[in-house]
């Protein structure tokens, strides 16, 4: 019988993944150069099947939601929040 564990099969994709994407300080740099302003979160996801760094940004015109490739570092889309009155 196959003894199956669990928690090494996340631990050798966890390990996979830190290998070949981007770092979150290239995902910030990149986001920053789309929409200049403060950077006020960053999360690692899965978007439909791809994994990407979503950037919070806050600028003087609302909070935009720039979503970076995490492999290649391309942008995949970028989004307004928040406004601001």
């Amino acid at each position: 019988m196959f003894n199956y564990n669990y928690n090494s099969y996340f631990c050798l994709w966890d390990n996979y993944w830190r290998s070949y994407r981007i770092s979150s300080e290239a995902a910030i740099q990149i986001a920053l150069q789309q929409v200049p302003g403060q950077v006020i979160k960053v999360e690692l996801d899965y978007e439909n099947g791809i994994l990407v760094y979503e950037v919070d940004i806050r600028t003087t015109s609302g909070v935009y939601e720039v979503h970076v490739h995490a492999i290649t570092g391309q942008i995949i889309k970028v989004e307004q929040e928040y406004f601001f009155d």
